[in-house]
């Protein structure tokens, strides 16, 4: 199979409708659930502590304190359980992957917002 017939297939199945953000970040993910027939949105918001832009298979890491625990979820970009991505505010980091964060309380792992 030629290279640029794969890249013209995978170009109609990228999402447009994704904000552009940043690692640092704190977004909110609306995310379909299935339970059963029925279907429902349920938001998740947290830092996004990952990001692999890879075409077709990108994918985000957020990062979120559930009740003193950290709970980190990754999305694939162009997945269809995913409704929105909205951008809660911007955040001003040095680095490209927030491993770091994991070790770190929920006070200590706040991160500075960006202007």
């Amino acid at each position: 199979m030629d290279l640029s017939l794969v890249n013209k297939i995978t170009q109609n199945q990228i999402r447009t409708d994704i904000p552009a953000f940043k690692v640092g970040d704190t977004v909110r993910v609306d995310v379909r659930i299935r339970e059963g027939q029925k279907t429902r949105i349920q938001a998740y918001e947290g830092v996004v502590v990952d990001k692999n832009n890879g075409g077709i298979g990108a994918t985000f890491t957020v990062r979120k304190m559930s009740s003193g625990i950290g709970v980190q979820r990754t999305f694939p970009v162009n997945s269809p359980i995913i409704d929105k991505v909205t951008v809660v505010r911007k955040g001003k980091v040095r680095r490209a992957k927030l491993t770091y964060l994991k070790g770190l309380s929920a006070k200590n792992a706040r991160i500075k917002e960006d202007r």
